[in-house]
C-alpha cells in the first residue's frame, strides 16, 4: 500500500516540510520547528515515470494501427500497369 506525501507550511516561521501519512490520518496541526500553526498545501500530483525506448505517443501504437498506417502510406499503383 502506498502512503501519500502531504506538504505543509508553517504560518509563523514559513517552514515547509513533507510528511508521509495514510489518507485516513488527520492533518498535522503544529510546526516541528516552532510549534506554530501549519496548513496542508495542495499537492503537485503524482510523479510521471518514463520507461522504455522513447516518450512519444507514436512509440506505443498498437500493431493494428501500425499495419493500417503502412497500407495507407503505400503509393497507389499507376493505371495501365498490371501486376506480374
Amino acid at each position: 500500500m502506498q502512503v501519500p506525501t502531504y506538504e505543509y507550511k508553517c504560518k509563523e516561521c514559513k517552514h515547509r516540510f513533507e510528511e508521509f501519512q495514510p489518507i485516513t490520518a488527520f492533518p498535522l496541526i503544529s510546526c516541528p520547528k516552532c510549534e506554530g500553526e501549519i496548513v496542508r498545501l495542495i499537492g503537485r500530483g503524482g510523479v510521471v515515470i518514463f520507461k522504455g525506448g522513447g516518450f512519444y505517443q507514436t512509440d506505443y501504437r498498437s500493431p493494428e494501427y501500425k499495419e493500417k498506417e503502412k497500407k495507407e502510406s503505400k503509393p497507389p499503383q499507376e493505371e495501365g500497369k498490371k501486376n506480374a
